[in-house]
């Protein structure tokens, strides 16, 4: 039995932690109506155009005379390097449900190459994306998450079924739930678009925060087998949950602190699609340790009370003095 270092009361201040989630969720689901959700190229359908280069080539002007050429159309410009040449490459997205006409990309490169001569701009590859493709990847992985949902409650309702296991598994899907709701509102308020990288960010804080809340169980099973009917559900569920925190702790503020320094480096060197999975990997990481800790246990308490208060029988009404 490993000495608790925390004496947190969390099933009492369980209300607060549920209100808290609610509005976090809430807030994390409008903000697609207040900001926006923007889709990567391979979920709208467009065209990539990649070119290499030599020397320096500052990208937003490059992206702005980019967009000049074709009539103002939205075009995303990035950078980065060929590892068959070694050379420095510049890629462009457009938007477009029917891609790029030849012409039109006939006259982009000529204008670029006539305007970056001294970069010896030349291009590589030009590619029409389907949206369906897009499509079918995201579809498949929300397949996956279901999937990997159903049979983390059955491994959860088997392993654990002598405290009420299957009951216990919705919980740690619940807590799964609020964490993909968060990382998803964080690729909307901070205007990234959602791609592979969500998807990424999702399935790997699936293992994390799941892995969280299986120690939590074990530990409740644990002390169960020690304390048997001496603790109610809720103070053993306070103890195996403070008894918990130190490795919480120890493991997520090491997480968080890498995803941390990776994405100022990415900031710093302006690699955005290196951002785009480090900042909203760091939210939910921050967003799992807490709906671990303070989610999926009291969630599951309340539950159990509400099933256990169901299954009493009403008591008579007394009778009056007077009858």
């Amino acid at each position: 039995m490993s000495e608790c270092k925390f004496h947190i009361d969390f099933i009492k201040h369980r209300k607060i932690y549920f209100t808290i989630s609610a509005i976090l969720m809430i807030f994390c689901i409008v903000s697609t109506f207040i900001f926006g959700a923007k889709l990567d190229i391979q979920f709208k359908g467009g065209t990539l155009i990649t070119y290499l280069y030599e020397g320096d080539i500052d990208i937003s002007t490059f992206q702005n005379d980019a967009s000049a050429a074709l009539d103002g159309i939205g075009i995303k410009a990035t950078t980065g390097t060929d590892f068959n040449t070694g050379k420095n490459n510049i890629q462009l997205s457009m938007l477009s449900n029917s891609g790029l006409t030849a012409d039109k990309q006939i006259l982009l490169t000529d204008t670029l190459t006539e305007k970056y001569a001294d970069n010896n701009l030349e291009l590589i590859e030009s590619t029409d994306v389907s949206p369906s493709a897009g499509k079918e990847f995201f579809s498949k992985c929300i397949v996956a998450a279901v999937f990997a949902a159903i049979v983390l409650i059955i491994y959860i309702a088997v392993r654990f079924k002598n405290i009420g296991g299957w009951l216990a598994g919705v919980c740690a899907v619940a807590a799964l739930l609020h964490d993909i709701i968060v990382v998803y509102g964080t690729f909307i308020v901070c205007g990234m678009e959602i791609d592979a990288n969500f998807m990424a960010v999702v399935l790997t804080i699936f293992g994390y925060s799941i892995n969280s809340t299986i120690v939590i169980y074990y530990r409740i099973r644990e002390n169960q087998k020690l304390y048997g009917k001496k603790l109610s559900l809720g103070e053993l569920t306070n103890l195996s949950v403070n008894q918990s925190m130190t490795r919480s702790i120890n493991t997520n503020v090491t997480t968080v602190s890498a995803m941390i320094v990776i994405s100022i480096v990415a900031m710093v060197y302006g690699v955005n699609s290196i951002i785009s999975f480090s900042f909203p990997m760091t939210m939910g990481l921050i967003s799992g340790a807490y709906s671990s800790t303070c989610i999926a246990g009291p969630l599951w308490v309340w539950l159990e009370e509400k099933k256990a208060g169901k299954g009493k029988p009403k008591a008579a009404p007394e009778k009056s003095a007077e009858a």
